[in-house]
């Protein structure tokens, strides 16, 4: 339907009554189709970048849910594998969980949009993106990003929007908005930004040691795209929009707010300034309790009202006392960190370990070192890569909060924090040539505060170096905080659980001494302006670094021996048209190889061999083996080898899996040899040296020789003994009558 676009005026009606809405952005259209799919929902858009295609819905129920005090908002992005062409891979050939490319999609829709719905309004509301078609340059998620504040600004649903994203790349040192994956690989910078017209919402960002100033004006270069973005679906809302529902504020609630922040107000403030968290926790629930019940004798019923009024003094006291008289719940200055310590080496047998703790959050992270076929597959639409070498896991556990709750698989928060951290560290790990490793570092979460998602930067940069990782540089991360009311605003470093949940910003830096790796920024109010945002940015620098000396005391650079414990990998080139001599039939040769050296083998198509064993001596000989297999023997090389077969002419010896060659009886043994088996048996080690390659490229052996030439050369043997043997009457005298000598040679003047 939507090729129609290019018929018909902006705004005007295509195929089947919808309306067609063009622009542009990265120079390649994005076009809208309004009013022909989905008509059921409240709001939808079929919004085609390139070639890629993402139907998104917005739906909400007719009236609000009277039992709840928050917005009950949901996004969900849909992979469908046949967009990019596919089938997929389960058992049953569907779509099953989300993936984690998805998880991470389904954040970034919701993080802009969130705080942009009136206070008040609760009723169930549902964004949907499905990926209908992708092209494999135009990003799923960017489209997806627009299309729910399309879907949301034409329907009745009281959103506050529209807002724009793009993606900034930093390639040769310009901005390129919305690189192509060919592009955005060459790039410094991968920034997704989204705002509203006059502010930023949500950052999101990897980098390559990029400096506070250029990532200042990578966002002011985005929000420029953004308010071409706004000004588009502003155009677009005034030929199809919808007047929005009315959100109704509660009823009768203001003197329940004048009575609970008469009874809490000052005693709230006095537990509100208890340093500890569990302590403040404590003391302020039986604050809440108290007035509650208080409230319930005056206003019975209004259970929600009081709670929403004690969340109301909560917040203004915690944020007057941070505005007002510059002090933090806790006792520290604006840009104080809390007090650090970290240790290494605190595990036995692993890889690498590491404690981080700051203040009451502290986070252990463990490595592990694999082989390259321990990489993870990729199998998500929208990824630039197949595979993924370093992985990054992060694991929040209820007991680190001092809480029961049930123990489940990783939610949106645990994917997007461990999403975060790899990104912050992912351009410091050594490239595979260098490094040639499988890399999984797991966070585990087992206090806390605030800055949990940082306190694992922190955490897997000192288990990285104590693996032996040849790490670039060290990456620290800290989380950022603003309180802002009206003209006054404070910016507060390493923020505390309560800052968080309170304040108006959750901003994530994380970077080395020379810059910035990763952000991650979300707003709790409409926008942050670029002021602030450049002084969070300098403050975050000047806490990343205090934070680095820290972790630097503890230890100072990668080890040099990697632990006892990891695989010892080695990686050799081959001539990739001898990649089925280490193949073999049906895999029988590299499994033998496996079997028999302890040593895992990965073989690419570009004929690089990685051999991950678990010490040095396997390693080589798997090496060795591979390197006679895919060499020709020249003759005069001494090999030892194993005997597979026994015939009466002779026997077949394998000098290494898969390549075999035969000794003939008379190359057997120094002097006359009447039968095979009076020397050697089958699985007998004996040495051998190349006598010969006939032009059909068999090899001939000899013993005889090798045994003449080779000093030592029976002490590498491992030949069963054999019983003696009387010699019969025919033999003794020979084919012809007459007898043989003694030596086993045939008697003066007589050929053999």
């Amino acid at each position: 339907m939507d090729e129609q676009a290019d018929e018909v005026q902006d705004g005007a009606r295509g195929k089947h009554g919808a309306r067609i809405f063009r622009t542009e952005i990265g120079g390649r259209p994005l076009v809208a189709e309004i009013g022909a799919i989905a008509k059921q929902a409240n709001g939808a858009v079929l919004l085609r970048y390139g070639d890629t295609v993402v139907l998104t819905t917005a739906t909400a129920e007719p009236r609000p849910r009277p039992d709840i005090d928050f917005l009950p908002l949901r996004t969900d992005f849909e992979e469908r594998q046949y967009a990019a062409g596919r089938i997929p891979g389960s058992f049953f050939r569907r779509e099953g969980r989300p993936t984690e490319r998805a998880t991470l999609s389904a954040r970034l829709m919701d993080r802009p949009i969130r705080p942009l719905f009136p206070e008040g309004y609760r009723n169930d509301t549902q964004v949907v993106a499905t990926v209908m078609a992708y092209d494999g340059e135009n990003a799923p998620d960017l489209t997806a990003m627009v299309g729910a504040s399309i879907a949301l600004s034409v329907s009745d649903i009281p959103f506050l929007g529209p807002i724009g994203a793009v993606t900034v790349g930093l390639v040769d040192g310009t901005f390129v908005a919305n690189p192509i994956p060919s592009v955005l690989a060459r790039s410094d910078l991968e920034l997704v930004v989204a705002g509203s017209e006059d502010a930023l919402l949500m950052v999101e960002a990897g980098a390559n040691e990029v400096p506070e100033d250029q990532i200042i004006a990578a966002l002011q270069f985005g929000h420029a795209e953004i308010r071409k973005l706004v000004a588009w679906q502003r155009h677009i809302m005034a030929v199809v929009g919808r007047p929005k529902m009315t959100v109704a504020a509660p009823q009768g609630t203001s003197d329940v707010d004048a009575l609970v922040r008469t009874l809490a107000t000052q005693a709230m403030r006095h537990a509100i300034l208890n340093p500890d968290k569990l302590a403040r926790e404590r003391d302020m629930e039986e604050v809440s309790e108290r007035v509650r019940q208080e409230a319930l004798e005056r206003f019975p019923g209004q259970e929600i009202a009081v709670a929403s009024a004690l969340h109301d003094v909560e917040k203004a006291e915690t944020r007057s006392l941070i505005l007002e008289r510059g002090v933090r719940p806790d006792g520290r200055k604006l840009d104080e960190i809390r007090p650090i310590w970290c240790e290494t080496g605190i595990l036995p047998r692993v890889h690498g370990s590491a404690v981080f703790t700051r203040g009451q959050t502290q986070v252990i992270t463990v490595a592990a070192l694999g082989s390259i076929s321990d990489r993870q597959l990729i199998d998500s639409i929208g990824e630039r890569e197949e595979f993924k070498r370093y992985i990054h896991h992060y694991n929040f556990p209820p007991y680190s909060t001092g809480e029961v709750r049930p123990m489940r698989s990783p939610g949106r928060r645990e994917i997007g924090h461990g999403a975060l951290a790899e990104r912050a560290l992912v351009r410091m790990v050594p490239n595979e040539e260098a490094f040639p490793y499988t890399i999984r570092l797991v966070s585990e979460v087992v206090e806390s505060n605030g800055s949990t998602s940082q306190a694992s930067v922190c955490g897997s940069t000192l288990a990285l170096m104590d693996a032996g990782v040849p790490i670039i540089r060290p990456v620290a991360g800290i989380a950022m905080g603003l309180v802002k009311e009206g003209d006054r605003a404070a910016i507060l470093s390493d923020i505390q659980g309560i800052e968080d949940h309170l304040g108006d910003m959750d901003f994530k830096v994380a970077g080395t001494e020379r810059g910035v790796t990763a952000i991650q920024m979300d707003m709790k109010v409409q926008g942050l302006d670029a002021d602030l945002l450049s002084q969070a940015l300098e403050q975050a620098r000047v806490g990343r670094m205090f934070i680095l000396g820290r972790m630097l005391e503890a230890i100072a650079a990668p080890r040099s021996e990697l632990s006892p414990y990891a695989p010892r990998i080695r990686v050799m080139q081959i001539d990739p048209e001898r990649i089925r001599d280490v193949i073999g039939s049906g895999g029988k040769t590299i499994n033998r190889i496996i079997a028999e050296t302890g040593a895992d083998v990965d073989v690419e198509d570009s004929g690089r061999v990685f051999i991950a064993a678990p010490n040095s001596e396997a390693g080589a000989r798997a090496e060795e083996w591979i390197t006679r297999l895919t060499r020709d023997p020249v003759p005069g090389e001494v090999y030892v080898g194993k005997v597979v077969r026994l015939m009466n002419f002779g026997a077949f010896v394998e000098i290494v899996p898969g390549k075999e060659g035969l000794v003939h009886i008379s190359e057997l043994a120094k002097g006359r040899v009447p039968t095979v088996e009076d020397v050697v048996e089958v699985g007998d080690q004996i040495i051998v040296k190349v006598k010969e390659i006939d032009d059909r490229g068999r090899l001939n052996f000899s013993r005889r020789d090798a045994l003449l030439t080779v000093p030592g050369a029976e002490e590498r043997e491992v030949i069963r003994p054999k019983p003696e043997r009387v010699e019969s009457a025919e033999e003794a005298r020979g084919s012809n009558g007459r007898p043989r000598s003694t030596d086993g040679r045939p008697p003066h003047g007589e050929r053999r």
